[in-house]
């Protein structure tokens, strides 16, 4: 494993990860990704607990390493949940694109995929995988690449996933054509995003943050995320569903640092972004080529 994307810090928690037991363990899925360990004594649960927390902040999951529960920020199966009855993965090679941590695609293995392989440039959340898989032992490659990397990368999927991805990149329909390059014929794309819920083929381009977070540049409406997709020569664009994003699904626990949802709102006026913006509302969308 090439290590120099890696600080010191992160390349001593890789060490401790590569100097872990093999445990003999059965893996689960229910809301939580589920490690269930035949023996573990004390000293081990304390290794392994221990890392866990080194690894904050826990974004996606949750995950539940025997007794130790890892109450991530997002309670992901909500979403998950959502595109389930749309998924037929068996036999595909499937790519997950801002794959975090992964715990999607450990869900996505009791559907049959023939392969998965997870993006994202993100050290931190590779390790967490690394981590996981220590005990999951699961086929899945992580690459450290990042979604301008897909038409270069070699490979074509049938299906890919991009959650959460599109409003932190600064061209939008360039992001669609990367991830379209990297489809195979007749493949499809689900795509999460926030989105503005007006009439309208608008974008929102927040100032400076919206909820907080700097790095969003556009946030659009239905039909001005549907006219992005078709100028990226998509086809079939099929709405999911929509959903605003609420107190159950997003907030603060003691596996992250900082803060959460409930600090990104306006105190006097939840339907607002402490900004004064539309609060947030998703949107969960199939695509294909």
């Amino acid at each position: 494993m090439d290590l120099s994307k890696f600080n010191e810090q992160q390349k001593q928690i890789y060490n401790r990860i590569e100097n872990l037991a093999n445990f003999d363990c059965e893996f689960s899925l229910s809301e939580s990704v589920n490690v269930k360990f035949k023996e573990l004594d004390a000293a081990s649960k304390d290794k392994i607990y221990n890392l866990a927390l080194s690894l904050k902040p826990w974004r996606k999951g949750p995950f539940s390493l025997d007794d130790i529960y890892i109450d991530s920020e997002w309670q992901s199966f909500i979403k998950f949940n959502i595109l389930a009855p749309h998924l037929n993965l068996a036999g595909k090679c499937v790519a997950d694109v801002g794959c975090n941590n992964g715990y999607y695609m450990f869900k996505m293995l009791e559907y049959g995929p023939k392969s998965i392989t997870g993006f994202d440039p993100s050290v931190h959340t590779f390790l967490q995988f690394k981590f996981l898989n220590k005990f999951i032992c699961s086929n899945i490659i992580y690459e450290l690449l990042g979604v301008e990397n897909l038409p270069e990368f070699g490979a074509k999927f049938d299906t890919i996933f991009c959650l959460g991805v599109i409003y932190h990149r600064g061209d939008p329909i360039k992001m669609l054509k990367e991830l379209k390059m990297a489809l195979n014929p007749g493949g499809e794309l689900f795509l999460d995003t926030m989105y503005i819920d007006i009439e309208g083929d608008f974008a929102l381009s927040p100032r400076d943050r919206y909820s907080k977070i700097p790095n969003i540049y556009f946030v659009p409406t239905l039909s001005a995320l549907q006219n992005w997709c078709e100028r990226a020569k998509f086809r079939d664009f099929t709405l999911l569903e929509t959903k605003a994003t609420d107190l159950n699904e997003q907030r603060k626990t003691q596996w992250i640092d900082g803060e959460s949802l409930g600090n990104f709102l306006d105190p006097d006026d939840n339907t607002k972004t402490i900004e004064g913006y539309p609060a947030p509302k998703r949107a969960y969308v199939r695509v294909k080529i």
